[in-house]
């Protein structure tokens, strides 16, 4: 991990109180969870030249949640948010996305359920360059054969303050504005969760606060479950929970912690031998 994410703490800590309205004492009175996984273990390639990304993981993230997922580089935290969005099959164990088992799935049904259930934001935005935000927004709507409504659309601009840019070409957009355009997309098919990875990395400190307090919102009003792999302390600060990852394997959480907090956790992962 980069070591100048961690002193830009004091200057770019997520508001007080961002990640402290559902503290996981609560987490047990949630009807259910929008996603589990049980005892997950993914195995790249076999015998003595085996790798293991991920070793028995068994994680639950509550419906309207706000997860960040951490760890030093190679603790298996993109594949950890692979499996559990079921772009990758774990080895062994399962993956329950409310009552559907994603490991039981064909992948026919599979790409069918990430279509309409499950919602993406990436680090690269990934925008048409042809399209308008309002036709970007409304992309995975066509892919799936529906008729995008021109209000629904609207409505997910206007929730990540791009309804007076709808019009607009990815060039014409700031990075910031892309990844709510970005962001958009993910939500336009009312996702169950909303899968991040590296949401800000490539934005500046200003418009990656911007995104991350619009991640907040979601989870806050509209009970968007959302999980997001990061490397930066400071945009984990926006989350309920942390977890963190070590050698494929959770070593501990913090719940509405400061980035200061997160980032002392993470140096001390880090200092540990591998």
């Amino acid at each position: 991990m980069e070591c100048s994410g961690r002193h830009r703490l004091p200057e770019h800590s997520a508001p007080k109180g961002a990640g402290e309205n559902r503290h996981p004492a609560q987490w047990g009175q949630m009807n259910d969870d929008a996603i589990r996984l049980r005892s997950v273990s993914r195995r790249h390639g076999s015998g003595d030249s085996a790798v293991t990304a991920l070793d028995e993981v068994s994680l639950a993230f509550p419906k309207g949640s706000f997860t960040a997922v951490m760890g030093p580089s190679g603790s298996g935290k993109s594949t950890l948010l692979q499996c559990a969005a079921g772009l990758d099959r774990p080895t062994s164990g399962s993956v329950l996305l409310g009552g559907t088992d994603l490991t039981a799935l064909g992948e026919t049904r599979l790409t069918l359920l990430r279509r309409e259930r499950i919602g993406f934001v990436f680090q690269a935005f990934n925008l048409l360059p042809s399209l308008t935000a309002e036709q970007n927004a409304a992309l995975p709507l066509r892919l799936a054969g529906r008729r995008p409504s021109r209000a629904r659309v609207r409505e997910v601009l206007e929730q990540v303050g791009l309804g007076d840019r709808a019009g607009h070409r990815p060039s014409e957009l700031s990075g910031g504005q892309q990844q709510r355009v970005a962001l958009a997309r993910a939500l336009i098919t009312r996702p169950e969760v909303l899968f991040g990875d590296e949401p800000t990395g490539a934005l500046d400190s200003r418009t990656g606060r911007e995104v991350l307090t619009l991640l907040r919102g979601m989870a806050d009003r509209e009970g968007q479950t959302v999980v997001m792999v990061t490397h930066d302390p400071v945009a984990a600060s926006y989350a309920d929970r942390v977890v963190f990852l070590v050698d494929g394997r959770v070593n501990g959480e913090l719940a509405a912690a400061s980035a200061d907090a997160i980032a002392a956790r993470m140096t001390g992962l880090e200092a540990v031998p591998c």
